[in-house]
């Protein structure tokens, strides 16, 4: 049996503003995550993805249920918590932009308790780790944002934690900047460690991600393993094909057995979709018996999930 490493029960947090009616942000949140894993964290803007990291990594306190991580309650065991995490924001927080990126990892390490030769050692070996030597006496506010990402990793591993919270790391990285920190990431849980990713890139979660959850307006809609997420939708096996003529690709739509024959971004590329699993053999043996021998099958993507389950609210790709 996988060892759980984060785990919540009931969990809810309300916000009570000065003004206006309260707002709940988590609804009775139940998750698992297995140690170990790369866990994604899915959901529109507003969905609750941050007050959840907040609250796993004990920046905020639940309203009512119960939160552990590595066994150990959030409220209740708050310090022994803390020395077992490390949380990576995405943007400028948790950063401080005009000291340079040495000084900041030592004023972090003085955060977990680390004596000053242990501080410098494992913020020189660290900073090594991620190609950051040179840059080391560089105020962060001079470094690229790919670079500054980097410090922000250095940072979160500090205390040298078991789990990681990555709190929309990749945001406003530019593709081989994002690349590069998921290589990191991977690397990470090659060691053992759990690392709990929210993120609005659903190409980034099927690439890295072990395991996915899908939350909307504070409410768990889904928990699946990456490879088997298109189970989760109620249709069958996309059917992919390629054929110089149109005219066939149209009559395949007119069929009673097909939803919908859209085109792909190459030529001459097409894909249909079957109304149920009973069906994708009749539209293959369509496309043979019309001499089209270029087809291949394949599940629903988590983007095609998504988009069933909540629509294009805060999808951003």
């Amino acid at each position: 049996m996988t060892e759980t490493a984060v785990r919540t029960w009931e969990l809810r947090r309300t916000f009570t503003p000065r003004r206006g009616e309260p707002r709940e942000a988590l609804k009775g949140l139940d998750l698992t995550i297995g140690a170990g894993e790369i866990h994604g964290l899915l959901g529109p803007n507003g969905a609750g993805k941050t007050t959840l990291v907040r609250i796993l990594s004990t920046v905020l306190l639940p309203t009512a249920g119960r939160a552990e991580v590595l066994g150990l309650d959030v409220v209740g065991d708050r310090d022994q918590v803390r020395t077992r995490i490390g949380t990576v924001f995405g943007g400028e927080r948790g950063l401080y932009s005009r000291v340079s990126v040495r000084r900041n990892m030592l004023f972090w390490a003085s955060l977990y308790g680390l004596d000053r030769r242990a501080a410098r050692t494992r913020s020189d070996a660290l900073l090594e780790r991620m190609g950051l030597t040179g840059r080391a006496d560089t105020p962060v506010e001079e470094l690229s944002r790919g670079m500054v990402q980097r410090v922000h990793l250095a940072r979160g591993l500090i205390g040298d934690p078991r789990v990681l919270f990555l709190d929309e790391p990749t945001t406003g990285l530019d593709p081989g900047a994002a690349l590069e920190f998921r290589s990191f990431v991977t690397e990470l849980a090659g060691e053992g460690r759990t690392i709990l990713l929210t993120t609005h890139d659903l190409a980034e979660a099927e690439a890295i991600c072990a395991r996915v959850s899908l939350i909307d307006q504070g409410s768990l809609i889904m928990s699946s393993d990456v490879r088997d997420v298109g189970r989760r939708l109620a249709s069958a096996d996309r059917v992919d094909f390629g054929t110089a003529v149109p005219e066939i690709a149209e009559k395949l739509g007119e069929l009673p057995s097909v939803t919908s024959v859209t085109g792909l971004d190459a030529p001459d590329r097409y894909r249909a979709h079957p109304r149920s699993a009973e069906d994708v053999g009749e539209v293959i043996r369509f496309l043979v018996d019309h001499g089209v021998h270029a087809i291949s099958t394949s599940p629903p993507t988590l983007e095609e999930v998504y988009l069933h389950l909540l629509g294009d609210r805060g999808l951003a790709l």
